[in-house]
């Protein structure tokens, strides 16, 4: 069953207008696992196994310029913390991070995009 997610106002880039089963559904694609976003695209992302995610795993993300204010990290179907060493990372970078359940961030994305707001995010699937 899919469920929609309601834009508040024009944002550029790719935007998550719904969940598909454990995944979702971006600008009329789905994505059956993890995606990964930027302000201008969307793309697949298989998250590591055991959900241990390490800075590495996203450098295609904190690589965007300019840097992004944050990543919005969405950890599934629950709220989970990622490490103190990725949060550090991240730090060390100058990029903040805000962690929350992947339907929670979703809905986040798209506010913040909608404000233009330069951020990324990694979604676990659900």
């Amino acid at each position: 069953m899919a469920t929609r997610v309601d834009r508040d106002g024009p944002a550029s880039g790719p935007v998550v207008t719904g969940f598909v089963g454990r995944g979702f559904k971006v600008d009329g694609e789905v994505y059956a696992g993890g995606v990964k976003l930027t302000p201008e695209v969307a793309k697949a992302w298989v998250p590591p196994a055991g959900a241990v995610l390490k800075i590495e795993d996203l450098d295609d993300l904190l690589a965007l310029q300019p840097l992004p204010e944050f990543l919005l990290l969405g950890t599934g179907a629950t709220t989970a913390r990622p490490s103190a060493a990725f949060g550090a990372a991240l730090e060390e970078r100058g990029i903040g991070l805000e962690a929350m359940d992947s339907r929670a961030a979703a809905r986040a994305w798209a506010v913040l995009r909608a404000e233009d707001r330069w951020i990324v995010a990694a979604l676990m699937p659900l």
